[in-house]
C-alpha cells in the first residue's frame, strides 16, 4: 500500500501561529502527527491593522523556522497560511519575504472568504454534519468567519473584521472594563455584525457550530462552570449555550485581565483578549437564538491539510484544475460572459506549448495550473470594455472571491492575464514589482506563451487546429491549420508580433510558421 503523504499545515493567525502535522490514508482519515501553538500576537494594532510591528515580525519568523524544523524531521510537505493580520498590513510583503529568506518557506495569503471555505473543509472532515445546513463560526484575533455549507458545498461564506485583539486594541486598551465601554463594543459589534446576521437567517441553518480559540475557552469554562469534566478533545461536544451566555456574564462583570485570569479554568494568556471575543460570541449566540452550539478544536489548520491532499491527488490524476478551483474559474468565465470557444481554445493552445517547451522553464503542474486560469480568463476584462481591457482583466481577476485560491494566486493569475497582449511587463507596473521575484520571471514565461497563443488565434475562429514545435538552437512553432485550404497568414502574422517576451524570458529565438 502507498504510504500516505504527510502535510504540515501552518496557520499564521493574528494571535497564534499553530502547525498540525498530520498524514491522510486512502480512505481520507487524518491522523495526527504532532501539533504545535505559540502565542505571537501579530496584530498588535487595534482597529484596522495597517502594520505589522518589528518584533512581532521577528516572533513570527523565529515561530515559523521552528515549526519548520519540526515538519523537515516528519518529511512533511509544508503549506502556510496567513490570515487577517497579514492579510490587512500594508507592510506584509517584508515579513513574507523574511519568512522566505530565513525559512524557505512560502507564506500563502488567503482571503477572509477562503479562510472560511477551508475553517468549514476542516471541521466537515471532523463532525458528521454532510446532510444538515451547518453554520460554522471562527472568532479569530483580527476577524471573524462565518460559513454555511450541506454536502461539501459552500451556500454562504462571509469574513467581518471583528476579532478579539482588534476589539481589545479598540476598547480596552488601558485593560479598564466599564459598563459604558462594554455597552460600546456590544453596540459596535451588533452595528457592525448584522449584515451577516441577517444573510445567515436568510440562507438558514439547522446547527451550528465553533470553533477555535476564544469558542473552545468559552464553551471548557462553562463546563467547569456547570460542575462537569472537561475532555481532553472536545470535539463534537455540544455544549448549552445558556451555560456559555452564564460565563460570559461572569467574564464581563469583571473589572480587568487579572481579575478574569482568577475565573477556574481560565487560560491566562488569553484572559486579556477573552472579554473582546465573548462578547462577539454573545452577539452570534443571541441574534441568531441559537440554543445549543457544538465546538470542535478541527478548524482552518485541519482544513489547509486536507485541501493539499485534495489538490496533490486531483493534480497528479488530472494534470489540470482541481474540482473546486475548476467550478471557481469556469463561474467567472460565464458570469462575466466570456467567449469560451475562443478561451477554451487559447487554453489548448497555452497548454501545448507549455508541455513542449518544458525542458525551457522547467515549472511544475501547478504554474500549468495558473496559465489554464490565465488562458480562460484574459479576456474577461470585455466586460467593462474593449478598450485596455486586459487591464480591466486584472482588475477582475484580482477584485474577485476565488474560493480554491489565496490571494497571491488571484494575483499571479491576474498578472498572467493583464500581459497577454499589449506593454511587457515594466518594473514601473505597480502590478508586477509588487509580486516577489520568482513570480516576476514565472509571469514573463506564463504570459509569454499567453500571448503566443492569443495571436495564434487572432481572428478568434479557430483556424488553428495544433502546433508542432521543433527544438535546436532556436525554436520555432509550425501552426497546422483546420483545414488545408485555410490560409493563415493572419495567425502567424499574430503570434510573431507577440513573440518577443517568451523570447526574453527564455533567452531563446522563437519563430512562428
Amino acid at each position: 500500500m502507498e504510504k500516505a503523504p504527510v502535510i504540515a499545515a501552518i496557520d499564521i493567525g493574528t494571535n497564534s501561529i499553530h502547525m498540525v502535522i498530520a498524514s491522510i490514508n486512502q480512505r481520507s482519515v487524518l491522523t495526527i502527527i504532532d501539533q504545535e501553538k505559540e502565542m505571537v500576537r501579530l496584530g498588535q494594532s487595534g482597529n484596522d491593522m495597517k502594520y505589522l510591528h518589528d518584533d512581532a515580525m521577528t516572533r513570527g519568523v523565529q515561530a515559523i523556522k521552528r515549526f519548520g524544523k519540526l515538519a523537515e524531521n516528519q518529511n512533511a510537505k509544508i503549506r502556510a497560511v496567513a490570515t487577517s493580520a497579514v492579510r490587512e498590513a500594508l507592510n506584509k510583503e517584508i515579513f513574507i519575504k523574511r519568512v522566505k529568506e530565513e525559512t524557505n518557506i512560502n507564506i500563502e495569503v488567503v482571503s477572509g472568504v477562503e479562510e472560511a471555505r477551508l475553517i468549514f473543509q476542516g471541521v466537515s472532515h471532523a463532525l458528521p454534519i454532510n446532510e444538515k445546513n451547518a453554520l460554522v463560526v471562527d472568532i479569530g484575533g483580527g476577524s471573524t468567519e462565518t460559513v454555511i455549507g450541506k454536502f461539501g458545498k459552500i451556500k454562504f461564506a462571509h469574513s467581518d473584521k471583528l476579532g478579539a485583539i482588534r476589539l481589545t486594541k479598540q476598547f480596552f486598551d488601558n485593560q479598564n472594563y466599564t459598563k459604558q465601554n462594554i455597552n460600546e463594543i456590544r453596540k459596535y459589534v451588533i452595528g457592525e455584525w448584522t449584515p451577516t446576521l441577517n444573510n445567515i437567517k436568510n440562507v438558514g441553518f439547522d446547527l451550528a457550530i465553533g470553533t477555535s480559540g476564544t469558542i473552545l475557552s468559552l464553551a471548557s469554562l462553562s463546563l467547569i462552570e456547570n460542575g462537569e469534566n472537561v475532555p481532553d478533545f472536545l470535539n463534537g461536544y455540544s455544549v448549552p449555550t445558556k451555560n456559555i451566555l452564564k460565563v460570559i456574564s461572569k467574564i464581563t462583570k469583571c473589572k480587568n485581565p487579572d481579575e478574569i485570569s482568577k475565573i477556574p479554568g481560565m487560560d491566562e494568556s488569553r484572559s486579556d483578549i477573552i472579554l473582546a471575543g465573548a462578547i462577539i460570541l454573545e452577539t452570534f449566540i443571541n441574534e441568531l437564538k441559537i440554543k445549543q452550539i457544538l465546538v470542535s478544536p478541527y478548524a482552518l489548520r485541519e482544513g489547509i491539510v486536507f485541501d493539499t491532499y485534495e489538490k496533490m491527488l486531483e493534480i497528479e490524476e488530472y494534470h489540470h484544475l482541481s474540482n473546486l478551483r475548476f467550478e471557481t474559474i469556469y463561474d467567472l468565465a460565464h458570469r462575466y460572459n466570456i467567449d469560451m470557444q475562443h478561451a477554451e481554445h487559447v487554453k489548448e493552445i497555452s497548454l501545448k506549448l507549455f508541455d513542449e517547451l518544458k525542458q525551457y522553464h522547467n515549472f511544475t503542474d501547478y504554474e500549468r495550473e495558473i496559465l489554464e486560469c490565465a488562458s480562460l480568463l484574459h479576456d474577461i476584462g470585455y466586460w467593462i470594455s474593449h478598450n485596455q481591457h486586459h487591464k480591466h482583466s486584472y482588475y477582475i481577476i484580482t477584485h474577485s472571491d476565488l474560493p480554491g485560491f489565496t490571494n497571491d494566486e488571484g494575483e499571479f493569475i491576474g498578472n498572467v492575464a493583464r500581459y497577454h497582449r499589449k506593454s511587457l511587463p515594466k518594473k514601473k507596473h505597480s502590478n508586477f514589482v509588487s509580486l516577489p521575484e520568482e513570480t516576476q520571471s514565472k509571469v514573463g514565461v506564463l504570459a509569454g506563451i499567453l500571448r503566443i497563443a492569443e495571436g495564434i488565434d487572432r481572428r478568434q475562429k479557430q483556424y488553428v487546429k495544433g502546433v508542432e514545435i521543433e527544438k535546436n538552437s532556436s525554436i520555432q512553432i509550425k501552426l497546422l491549420p483546420i483545414d488545408s485550404k485555410v490560409d493563415l497568414d493572419i495567425e502567424i502574422w499574430g503570434a510573431n508580433r507577440r513573440k518577443q517576451l517568451l523570447a526574453d524570458s527564455l533567452k531563446k529565438s522563437i519563430e512562428i510558421i
